[in-house]
C-alpha cells in the first residue's frame, strides 16, 4: 500500500518550481562528469537524483512511525520496555 506522499510523488503532472542554487564550479564540473556514467542526460538531473535520495532517506528516518518501528525492532532483540520507554521519552523531548 502506497502512502499518500508517495502517490503524489509518482504523479506525472506534479507542480514544479524553479530555484537558484549557488554551487562551486568544481562541483558542477564533477556532476557533469559523473552524470553520463550514471545514465543521466545532464548534471541537473543527477543533482535532482541526489536530492531525492537524501530526502527519501531522511523522510524514512524522521517519519512519525520511525521511532515506533525502531522500538519494536529493539524489543525483538531483547531491549527492555523500561529502556525503550525512557529512550522514546528522551527522543520526544
Amino acid at each position: 500500500m502506497l502512502s499518500e506522499t508517495l502517490k503524489k510523488r509518482l504523479a506525472k503532472e506534479r507542480p514544479v518550481t524553479s530555484i537558484t542554487l549557488r554551487i562551486p564550479v568544481d562541483v558542477v564540473d564533477s556532476l557533469k562528469t559523473i552524470a553520463p556514467h550514471k545514465g543521466y542526460s545532464g548534471y541537473q538531473t543527477l543533482l535532482k537524483s541526489y536530492i531525492s535520495e537524501g530526502l527519501r532517506r531522511d523522510e524514512a528516518a524522521f517519519a512519525p512511525d520511525a521511532m515506533q518501528r525502531l522500538a519494536r525492532a529493539l524489543k525483538k532483540r531483547g531491549v527492555s520496555d523500561k529502556i525503550l520507554d525512557d529512550a522514546l521519552r528522551d527522543a520526544a523531548a
